[in-house]
């Protein structure tokens, strides 16, 4: 099985259109919070080690998480995440 989460280019054509948007979104968020190309994130970047995040950049990116998808995420859930794919699977699994 393929885990790679698609492009919202993508995904018009693999039917995973909400997860693509997830991702570009939170690209977006974890972009402007950190002061990096968006481009450079993926899916398997990961908060510490590629983007250098600290826990106040966390809490940042949380928060601007939580606004921009309109749902609230468990801190104990939150402190698990270490890569971008994995926020978004949480963001997804949030919104059901």
């Amino acid at each position: 099985m393929n885990n790679k989460i698609p492009t919202a280019g993508d995904a018009w054509e693999s039917g995973e259109v909400c997860l693509a948007m997830e991702f570009d979104k939170l690209r977006e968020v974890i972009a402007g919070i950190l002061s990096v190309d968006p481009k450079e994130i993926t899916e398997e970047t990961t908060f510490l080690e590629d983007l250098g995040a600290d826990s106040l950049d966390g809490y940042q990116i949380i928060m601007g998480s939580e606004d921009a998808f309109q749902i609230e995420i468990q801190a104990e859930k939150a402190e698990r995440i270490t890569t971008v794919g994995e926020a978004v699977e949480l963001i997804k699994s949030s919104r059901e």
